[in-house]
């Protein structure tokens, strides 16, 4: 009985957890962007809108998340801590000699903005590197 009653809370749970995490996602505007002297790429989601700007000074393309793609990218934002994101240091510094274009993140959120220090584009903090691959994976297609 107590083993049906433990599993039956940890559903309440978990259930109670997603709507909240999910409406934290829908009220954040994400901002990906990475730049060279030959290079960009700027990726805003809001809600499960995407749009994607290759060069600069387009206009991009929009997308739209589908259910499974806003999921994941729901729950890799849980992962990640607003008021550290400055604190996150890079693991490599090839955006010094212009070996790797600079990335950076940005989220604003209820009226603040978070952001990263510079990293390279394709190696970013270990922090956030699940959530920033996750979001360079939708250019790639």
């Amino acid at each position: 009985m107590k083993k049906i009653i433990t599993f039956i809370l940890s559903l309440v749970l978990l259930n109670s957890c997603g709507p909240k995490m999910t409406q934290e996602v829908k009220e954040s505007t994400i901002t990906y962007q990475a730049l060279s002297r030959g290079y960009f790429l700027n990726v805003e989601i809001q809600g499960n809108k995407m749009t994607i700007i290759r060069q600069r000074e387009s206009l991009g393309k929009d997308y739209i998340l589908s259910n499974a793609d806003f999921k994941e990218i729901s729950r890799l934002y849980q992962k990640v801590t607003l008021k550290e994101l400055n604190d996150y240091k890079a693991p490599t510094e090839k955006r010094f000699y212009d070996g790797a274009a600079i990335g950076n993140l940005t989220v604003n959120y209820q009226g603040k903005t978070y952001n990263t220090q510079g990293f390279d584009h394709g190696n970013p903090p270990v922090e956030i590197a699940e959530f920033i691959n996750k979001i360079v994976s939708f250019t790639e297609n």
